[in-house]
């Protein structure tokens, strides 16, 4: 019978530990984004700059006109990303919807990827609007134009191909919208509803009230802000073990009925596609957020409870 003093048992034990260790941290670097609850919402660059891949999508480019016409990817087709955000209003006109996705080449059925320059947000909201409308296979380019330009994949410039409309129906997804009516009925305890500020600590604190009548916070929410869900020298969203300690961080329970808000859509819809990443079904868009509850005289408001360091986002 083999015999192993304690001085060896140590040594093995020793060398067990170090590998498990060694195993997890190299899980953690090359494989957390596979834990993910909904891995196929994030398309990486490398995926989108084979020839076959990109042909299955419609490619969105949600930057500024200039920067689409100076560079862009090949095959993209650009969105103007400030129309969309005022048109959208209280989500009920399906007809021009129709006609202003139907416009993109945008069917019923189609794929779509979206990328920007401004570290995912505006593509989130343009996501966010086409979800809405009934684009169920709709997701963000990791990283977006930084990570495209970062990996010198190829780009195109110039007079882009002319876009053929095409008929989509607009299927509304009226579960992925809070109203005013929503929140006050959370607050009135008729929905039991977390509330979470996607804002600035500034805004959330009331100390930067933009042009805002009023500052502060919508009682009982709870604050992260939508920028904390995205590395900032990347513009790649967090693994999926740093999102979950983050929203833990916050107090977040991703399993409970949601929904998040910032001053006017744009922020928020970072952190609806952080929640839809991790896996959350019942994740709301306060579209109207703060623009709405921080202009009326009876919406109840309070100071929010963080220390503010941060500058306000504009979206």
């Amino acid at each position: 019978m083999l015999r192993l003093n304690v001085a060896s048992i140590k040594v093995w034990t020793f060398l067990m530990v170090a590998l498990l260790v060694a195993d997890a941290a190299a899980s953690v670097a090359s494989g957390a984004d596979a834990s993910y609850s909904r891995p196929q919402l994030l398309l990486e660059p490398a995926e989108l700059a084979k020839p076959d891949v990109a042909g299955r999508y419609t490619i969105l480019d949600v930057r500024s006109e200039e920067a689409f016409a100076e560079q862009r990817i090949p095959g993209a087709r650009w969105v103007d990303h400030g129309l969309w955000a005022k048109a959208f209003g209280d989500g009920d006109d399906a007809e021009q919807w129709g006609q202003r996705i139907g416009e993109l080449g945008i069917a019923n059925g189609s794929k779509v990827v979206l990328y920007d320059d401004s570290q995912m947000k505006n593509a989130a909201r343009i996501w966010w609007i086409l979800r809405y409308w009934g684009v169920s296979d709709a997701r963000l380019l990791n990283g977006g134009w930084k990570a495209w330009q970062t990996a010198e994949l190829p780009t195109a410039d110039g007079q882009p191909t002319e876009v053929t409309a095409v008929k989509f129906e607009p299927e509304k997804r009226r579960d992925w919208l809070a109203t005013k009516s929503d929140i006050l009925g959370a607050l009135n305890g008729v929905r039991k509803l977390q509330i979470i500020d996607s804002r600035s600590e500034g805004e959330f604190c009331g100390t930067a009230g933009l042009s805002n009548k009023r500052a502060g916070a919508i009682p009982s929410a709870k604050h992260l802000e939508w920028s904390d869900l995205v590395d900032a020298e990347t513009h790649r969203f967090k693994s999926a073990v740093e999102l979950r300690q983050i929203f833990n961080n916050a107090g977040i329970d991703l399993n409970r009925p949601t929904a998040t808000h910032c001053q006017s859509g744009g922020r928020a819809s970072v952190m609806v596609f952080g929640f839809e990443l991790m896996g959350a079904s019942q994740i709301q868009n306060y579209y109207r957020g703060w623009s709405e509850w921080g202009n009326e005289e009876a919406t109840p408001i309070e100071p929010g409870q963080k220390s503010a360091k941060n500058e306000p986002a504009k979206d």
